[in-house]
């Protein structure tokens, strides 16, 4: 291993987490909550806050960006790979996550980035192929050895709990270093 090859391995990788959720107390965000808890030092993984705050994705406002999509944009732009957590609403993606994802479709920061897609529910499966079908298209790189399943329906556990649950927070820090080596 060469000299520029072991620094690049101590760099701090950066992680946007993103939920597709909108509810206060939503499993996806607690799942994303839990997963930057559980990072190791070396892992700087922030969760976007901005999903209810963009417009309707309109081509016609490209030209003069609403400042909440231009914020989506830094944010995306700032991190080294993107987690994204979230619901399935009648067999799709909810409208907040694909109208975010549709605002990132003509810019060049999410071409190529590394995807890890985490799912809060094993019956959400309509989603996850929609989100994975739209990040390929978008020219993302999904990382499947990142990507998981939890089960966390009915259990009602806040980013503590699942935190606390050795099953679920040995997957999640499982996912977490698996997507770090792909970044690396």
């Amino acid at each position: 291993m060469t000299f520029a090859n072991l620094k690049s391995k101590s760099q701090t990788i950066r992680i946007l987490a993103i939920s597709g959720s909108l509810r206060q107390f939503s499993s996806n965000t607690a799942l994303l909550q839990a997963a930057i808890a559980l990072s190791p030092k070396n892992i700087q993984m922030k969760l976007y806050d901005g999903l209810g705050d963009l417009p309707h994705f309109n081509p016609d406002l490209e030209p003069m960006e609403p400042p909440s999509v231009t914020d989506l944009r830094a944010q995306v732009k700032w991190s080294d790979g993107l987690a994204i957590s979230s619901p399935e609403y009648a067999h799709g993606v909810p409208r907040a996550l694909k109208n975010a994802l549709n605002w990132l479709v003509n810019g060049e920061e999410f071409i190529g980035k590394p995807i890890a897609l985490f799912n809060a529910s094993p019956r959400a499966v309509h989603a996850q192929a929609s989100l994975t079908e739209i990040v390929t298209t978008m020219a993302g790189r999904i990382v499947p050895e990142a990507c998981i399943t939890v089960s966390l329906l009915g259990r009602n556990l806040d980013a503590a709990g699942i935190v606390a649950n050795p099953e679920v927070s040995n997957e999640l820090q499982s996912a977490i270093i698996s997507f770090m080596n792909a970044i690396q």
